[in-house]
């Protein structure tokens, strides 16, 4: 082999490395999203496109995911039927869901929900969304969370 090709492979193999180890420490992790601004009882719900700044969190109703909102907050799970780590993340939210009274789990079919995928930009499944009581989204994830993470981002709403 010549030394242009050993160069070569030697820089895929440090970049791939290098989007190994960003992928394994950013996925799952819960982020924190717009800052949700009061809102009266009466207001419409709005979606993510109709957010007039990026400082105005999505807003969900039991219109948008086919169940009512929990008392406290609700885990939104996006997932699809051959997504192996849903099935995972399905069992850590809904025991998480479990332990907290007025926390609800609800999980999306995300190819039976396109315009709700498009509006909210799930570009990988799981996605996780954490809403507050009146339905804005406070914190999402990409990828599988960890409990402790999950928890952690209720005490945040809660």
């Amino acid at each position: 082999m010549n030394t242009g090709g050993v160069v070569a492979l030697a820089v895929v193999l440090v970049l791939a490395g290098a989007f190994g180890l960003y992928r394994k420490r950013t996925d799952g992790r819960l982020r924190a999203t717009a800052v949700p601004q009061p809102v009266a009882d009466d207001a419409p719900e709005v979606g993510l496109e109709a957010a007039p700044s990026p400082r105005h969190a999505a807003r969900l109703g039991a219109r948008d995911l086919g169940e009512p909102l929990g008392d406290r907050a609700t885990l939104v799970q996006f997932s699809t039927a051959f997504c192996a780590p849903c099935r995972a993340t399905r069992r850590t939210l809904d025991e998480v869901a479990g332990m907290l009274e007025g926390v609800t789990h609800v999980e999306i079919d995300a190819e039976a929900h396109l315009e709700l995928v498009r509006r909210l930009k799930v570009l990988r499944t799981p996605t996780v969304l954490v809403l507050d009581s009146s339905g804005h989204v406070v914190q999402r994830a990409s990828g599988a969370p960890r409990k402790a993470d999950v928890i952690a981002a209720l005490g945040t709403v809660i």
